[in-house]
């Protein structure tokens, strides 16, 4: 595909959203814009560019380095165009003689304290002050500074006070600020756009300068969360990437899709050759908003890491050394194997799980391998093991498994509930957008255990964070819903136009109940009856109220329950259907919402239809030409408790690691053990891999074309950067191991896919490539209907007619804490490392989470005799590990937290087996657990290790 990209011009300042139009002439030229637009952005719109230094249109205008001077008619001075407003049949003029003379004159200053050594410089060819000197036709300097910033000494050989050395301490950026003009762009980008506030400027006059906060921070001790936005505002080497300073200015730029997390950010990913000079966020996006984070922005290099594994490999059993073979020796391998499988066990003893890193295209070529070429359906999803509960509940509740906002929707919010998520670390980049929404006055709710980030931050704070024992969701969604019943405090209107509105006095006369108050509930899950009432009046009369909920609400024994019980709060206080409110879950996983899109459930065709619906089996045999299953496949547990008992023998996994990810490793590992042929089809000889028998190398984002779904619904195109290092991308894996199985598919590209999928899912019966080309990027559904896609869901009436009130029966876990097991254990993510690590461990982002660690409360450590930086025993019913102990007061006594990016810990030994009622998502975030003072490494872990380097050994070459 050819490169894609819409020229990044810098309009100056921000579009007026304003409705009134303005005319005006500039230079002559008539133009019209939006009341409240700049005089820099109108000149912009019609080509003129006025010079500037300190204004860029992703901040709000500053007015501070005096280049941007014009001319008005009938007015004095020589106001700034970038805090000038337009104004009607105003004449600018922006070249006369005294704009010349003014410009050059402060270019003049600026470079007179400035080191002259563009040939050298890491920013030559990409240096704003070096084209604003063209631009203003400077050509000599009269100054001769004596002190300046950019000598170490002066002319008398005296140290010079001025002078300060590089800040090298960030592994992606370098600070210079002798190469500083002061025009506080990073500082502003800081503020107004990630909202981190960790850059000020320092000192007044000639001694002003960037500071990291206090004077013994440096980049990498102080506040910075390292998302790239100071190094994209600067308009000089200040701040460069170390990328650039190493490779050199990229020569051409491709726009392709984040494979991290679900906010879906886009990038232009700046080539030089095939090589990837950086990742700048792209501004067009309107998922990102031309925003970034640390792990986006600069945690690409694991593409091109040692550990990658490039060629296809194969071994007999999993006690042998790899041994490297070509990709048709490896097809034919495992083709075979599956065969001798499916003749000797029956159809349903092989399986497959697709990605939810992988491709639109691929995850569907995946669930097709099994349903059409397997001829079952045992397909499965790490999606099942994060979201699954949003699917059902969605779906029961208002017709449709996928969130009902755009991220647009939150610059409308009024009030913020935040449910078992810290998108601070999840999803940083939306995180950013909310945050500013709070600074501008909107209300915060948290509801999680921990003190999280997204609790407390630089101005703002959660009116209410409602910190309650892991577990007890639905009791505390309940409670609200309570409050708001029993106190009228619901939209009857609403309600009864948009929903049942006998479901919803059969729903008020169930949560009603006493049983349901904030007093009952107290006791029960730990937080103060008046917080919880304080929250419900807030949520139900504080204007437009969003919801937004994470994994902290799905991956419980009550995740479905509790996605429900949100639904209600929706639906009870009209909070549906409109900019700023909604229910809105944020997905982990890149493409966790396509993954489920393109069937990946055992149960489920693509656009969530059941496989027992004959009229849509019959859609999938035509296209296909076979006969597919009507009955439901297996689900991950299915397939390893199949395997352990001998009737489940083979398994193509694709871009997934479920020995690290999936909960009660053990059980993970005895299942894998007992198969006959696993296939791994990844970047890297992941946990999974050591127990398989073929390896199919995987190809990363940067090498492939297709697309990927967000959290939002929205379809982004994914561009091939560079040529697959392996060979192929995924999608041509799969279809060769297809083939060899006996299967006849031809596609060529991937949109040859998408086609397939648009001819067989309603949803998606709109979309194509050129589509998404064209509009940038297709939120589904996508059809006759709404050719251009839906943004917002649900805006006139529900998906499925009605909106559907539901009870939500609190039901205690079956993991229950004792005297052997008196704590209890919740997990989560941390900004800098990304799920499993595969990815993340591979770059220098071990700098800031090189291991996990455990979060006590003081009280709890101090009653073990546990001391901060001590090795501990985490244990529980299933096992133990070992790892570090924090001791902080963000947990509650009673629950400690760690993360799960780390192998060597491999938190999800000790994770129960125990799942959600509806869909088998797992319940990773209650388990009773015990913490004590440890020597060193388990027994598991260690035999984990030892079992690890075996399985990993590559025969040399013959």
């Amino acid at each position: 595909m050819k490169d894609f990209i819409i020229p990044d011009r810098d309009f100056g300042t921000k579009a007026s959203k304003s409705k009134t139009m303005v005319t005006l002439t500039i230079d002559g030229f008539e133009v019209t814009v939006p009341e409240g637009t700049s005089i820099m952005r109108a000149a912009a719109e019609i080509g003129i560019s006025v010079p500037k230094l300190c204004a860029t249109d992703s901040l709000d205008a500053f007015g501070s380095c005096r280049l941007c001077l014009v001319e008005i008619e009938g007015r004095n001075g020589t106001p700034a165009s970038c805090t000038t407003p337009v104004a009607p049949g105003i004449k600018v003029q922006t070249q006369t003689g005294k704009l010349k003379q003014l410009r050059r004159g402060v270019m003049e200053l600026y470079i007179s304290d400035h080191p002259l050594d563009c040939l050298t410089c890491a920013a030559n060819g990409d240096c704003e002050l070096q084209d604003m000197a063209g631009a203003v036709g400077l050509r000599d300097v009269r100054y001769d500074a004596v002190d300046t910033h950019f000598r170490a000494r002066n002319t008398s050989g005296e140290a010079n006070p001025q002078w300060l050395p590089k800040d090298d301490s960030n592994p992606y950026f370098s600070y210079d600020p002798s190469k500083c003009i002061v025009c506080s762009r990073c500082v502003r980008a800081c503020e107004e756009v990630q909202g981190t506030f960790a850059l000020t400027i320092e000192g007044r006059g000639f001694d002003s300068r960037v500071s990291f906060g206090a004077k013994s921070d440096n980049a990498l001790a102080s506040d910075c969360v390292s998302c790239g936005a100071c190094v994209q505002a600067c308009p000089t080497a200040t701040l460069t990437e170390k990328s650039v300073i190493d490779i050199g200015t990229p020569d051409r730029s491709i726009v392709t899709t984040c494979a991290y997390c679900g906010v879906g950010c886009q990038f232009k990913a700046e080539m030089r050759g095939d090589e990837l000079v950086r990742m700048v966020p792209y501004k067009h996006s309107k998922s990102n908003r031309g925003h970034s984070c640390v792990k986006g922005r600069f945690a690409y290099g694991y593409a091109s890491h040692k550990d990658r594994i490039l060629n296809p490999m194969i071994r007999d059993t999993i006690n042998d050394p790899w041994r490297e073979v070509s990709w048709a020796e490896a097809m034919e391998f495992a083709a075979n194997r599956m065969k001798a499988i499916q003749e000797k066990y029956g159809r349903q003893s092989v399986g497959v799980i697709t990605s939810s890193r992988c491709t639109n295209e691929e995850a569907y070529l995946v669930q097709k391998l099994t349903r059409a070429v397997f001829r079952n359906n045992n397909t499965d999803t790490c999606a099942r093991v994060c979201h699954s509960p949003t699917g059902y509940g969605l779906g029961q509740t208002f017709g449709t498994s996928a969130g009902t906002q755009d991220f647009d929707s939150v610059e409308a919010a009024d009030v913020i509930m935040v449910i078992g998520a810290n998108p601070h670390a999840g999803h940083p980049v939306f995180a950013s957008r909310m945050k500013k929404r709070l600074r501008q006055g909107a209300k915060l709710i948290v509801i999680d255990p921990r003190r999280t980030e997204t609790v407390e931050g630089p101005h703002y704070r959660a009116m209410h964070h409602l910190a309650l024992t892991p577990g007890t969701n639905v009791a505390i969604v309940s409670a609200l819903a309570h409050v708001i019943v029993t106190e009228k405090l619901y939209n009857e209107d609403f309600i009864r136009s948009r929903c049942d509105w006998d479901e919803f006095q059969d729903y008020a006369e169930f949560i009603s109940d006493a049983k349901h108050s904030p007093e009952a509930v107290s006791l029960l899950t730990g937080v103060p009856a008046e917080e919880i009432r304080g929250a419900a009046r807030l949520y139900a009369t504080g204007g437009n109220a969003a919801i937004y909920y994470g994994l902290g609400v799905t991956e419980h024994s009550q995740g479905s329950t509790t996605v429900i019980g949100i639904a209600n709060l929706a639906m009870l206080t009209g909070n549906i259907g409109r900019p700023g409110v909604g229910v809105n879950p944020l997905r982990g996983q890149n493409n966790v919402q396509g993954s489920c899109d393109m069937g990946s459930f055992p149960h489920e065709l693509p656009g969530y239809r059941h496989v027992k619906n004959a009229d849509v089996r019959a859609i999938y045999e035509q296209a296909w030409g076979v006969t597919i299953d009507p009955e439901p496949g297996l689900r991950i547990p299915n397939m390893l408790d199949a395997a352990v008992e001998g009737s489940f023998k083979g398994l193509y996994c694709q871009g997934e690691d479920i020995l690290q990810s999936d909960p009660d490793t053990k059980h993970v590992a005895a299942g894998l053990a007992a198969m006959e042929c696993v296939i791994v089809h990844d970047l890297f000889l992941n946990e999974t891999a050591n127990y398989a028998h073929v390896f199919f190398p995987g190809s990363s984002f940067l090498e492939k074309d297709g697309t990927f779904t967000n959290a939002e619904r929205r379809i982004n195109m994914v561009r091939k950067v560079m040529a697959p290092k392996q060979g192929y991308a995924d999608w041509e894996v799969t279809q060769m191991f297809a083939r060899a199985m006996g299967a006849d598919w031809t596609y060529t590209h991937p949109s040859q896919i998408m086609a397939e999928i648009a001819m067989t899912t309603p949803s998606f019966a709109g979309v194509d490539y050129e589509k998404i080309e064209t509009m940038g990027s297709v939120q589904w559904p996508c059809n006759e209907k709404a050719p251009e896609g839906t943004p917002l869901m649900h805006i006139d009436g529900f998906v499925r007619g009605k909106g559907k009130f539901i009870r939500t029966e609190y039901v205690a876990t079956d993991e229950k804490t004792g005297p052997r097991f008196p704590l209890l254990l919740t997990t989560g993510r941390i900004l800098s490392q990304y799920n499993v690590g595969a990815q993340t461990r591979r770059t220098e982002n071990v700098v800031w989470h090189p291991e996990d660690v455990l979060e006590i409360h003081p009280h709890d450590a101090e009653n073990r005799g546990i001391h901060e930086g001590d090795w501990v025993r985490l244990a529980s019913r299933s096992g133990e590990t070992t790892l570090r102990a924090t001791i902080t007061d963000k947990v509650s006594p009673g629950v400690v937290y760690t993360t799960f990016h780390h192998p060597v810990t491999q938190a999800n030994v000790i994770t129960t087996d125990f799942s959600d009622w509806a869909t088998n998502c797992p319940e990773y975030k209650v388990t009773a657990v015990q913490v004590s003072p440890s020597n060193g490494p388990s027994e598991w872990q260690e035999e984990y290790a030892a079992q690890a380097t075996l399985s990993r050994r590559i025969a040399a070459a013959e």
